[in-house]
């Protein structure tokens, strides 16, 4: 059984929860409650998606217009990115991929690199 005991943000995923409204912020640091039983029941949810890409498990929680993904590592989720729901939208219409939000970005080359970015930034 999964079990999560803490919230890390990388200097990349604080940088840019840093740049939203304070509002905002609070709203969703409120919401994002990861719940270990959510992820195990990952197909029944509408917040949670599983993007998958050479055996690398990464998740993505839907909150509002914002897109948080993460990974469970040690029991603490590590949240590498934090997007605007329009950023994914301009993306998949820019690369014209007749496919669902989390099926389009596992293919796609640019987002696995900010999500390395995200992998590789100092945790804080």
């Amino acid at each position: 059984m999964l079990s999560v005991s803490q919230v890390v943000f990388n200097e990349i995923s604080a940088a840019e929860m840093s740049a939203l409204p304070t509002l905002t912020q609070l709203d969703l640091l409120d919401e994002f409650q990861v719940d270990p039983t959510d992820l195990e029941a990952i197909e029944k949810s509408d917040s949670y998606g599983i993007i998958e890409r050479d055996g690398k498990r990464l998740y993505r929680y839907r909150a509002k217009d914002m897109r948080l993904y993460f990974q469970v590592s040690d029991g603490d989720v590590v949240v590498h990115r934090v997007l605007h729901k329009n950023t994914l939208q301009d993306f998949l219409y820019r690369s014209k991929l007749p496919l669902a939000e989390d099926e389009a970005v596992s293919r796609s080359k640019v987002f696995w690199e900010l999500i390395e970015e995200g992998e590789n930034a100092r945790r804080v």
